[in-house]
C-alpha cells in the first residue's frame, strides 16, 4: 500500500530515517520514528549507499499516466457544477454515462462509463442516487401528519404484527 503523502514529505520521511541511522538509532527503532517497516527503513538505506541523496528522491509512480490533466479535471469540475441541463441533457441528474460523453465531447478522451466513478472519486465527487418521491405528494399534509396524528398513534401504542403472540 502506498503511503500517504506528497513527494516532498515522503522524501522527508526517507532523508530523516538516514540521519536517524546515522545518528547510531537502529532499524525498529528508526522505523517506529519514522511510522514506517523495518524494510522500508533498510531499502531506503542500501539505496542512499548506493546512490547517496539521489537515491531518496521521489520516483515516478507506477502505472499508466492519467488522461485528464489537472487543467482539464479542473475545468470538467466546473462543468458538472453547471449541471446536465447546461449540458445539453433533458434531466438534472448525473450519470456515469453522461460524464463520460461531456470528457469525450469536451477534451476528445474517451472512457468506459464504469471507469468515470474512480475518476470522479479521485476529484472528490461521489455517486448519490436520488430519492424517488411521489408527484402527488403533498408537503403540507404530511407535516400536518406527523405533527397532530402520529403523538396519537404512538402513545396509543398498537402494534403492526399479528396480536397474541406473548
Amino acid at each position: 500500500m502506498r503511503p500517504q503523502g506528497t513527494a516532498q514529505q515522503l522524501e522527508k520521511r526517507r532523508r530523516q530515517a538516514i540521519q536517524l541511522l546515522k545518528a547510531g538509532k537502529n532499524l525498529s527503532a528508526v522505523a517506529s520514528a519514522v511510522s514506517s517497516s523495518v524494510s522500508s527503513v533498510f531499502r531506503w538505506y542500501q539505496s542512499y549507499q548506493q546512490e547517496g541523496l539521489k537515491g531518496l528522491q521521489p520516483q515516478p509512480t507506477p502505472g499508466r499516466p492519467p488522461k485528464l490533466t489537472k487543467a482539464q479535471k479542473g475545468k470538467l469540475t466546473k462543468l458538472l457544477l453547471k449541471g446536465p441541463l447546461a449540458a445539453g441533457y433533458r434531466t438534472d441528474m448525473w450519470t456515469l454515462q453522461r460524464v463520460a460523453e461531456v470528457i469525450d465531447r469536451q477534451f476528445g478522451i474517451r472512457y468506459h462509463p464504469s471507469h468515470i466513478w474512480k475518476l470522479l472519486g479521485s476529484m472528490g465527487w461521489s455517486c448519490q442516487k436520488p430519492e424517488r418521491r411521489a408527484l402527488q405528494r403533498d408537503e403540507e399534509k404530511i407535516a400536518h401528519w406527523k405533527r397532530y396524528r402520529w403523538p396519537h398513534i404512538k402513545k396509543r401504542g398498537t402494534t403492526w404484527g399479528p396480536s397474541g403472540l406473548s
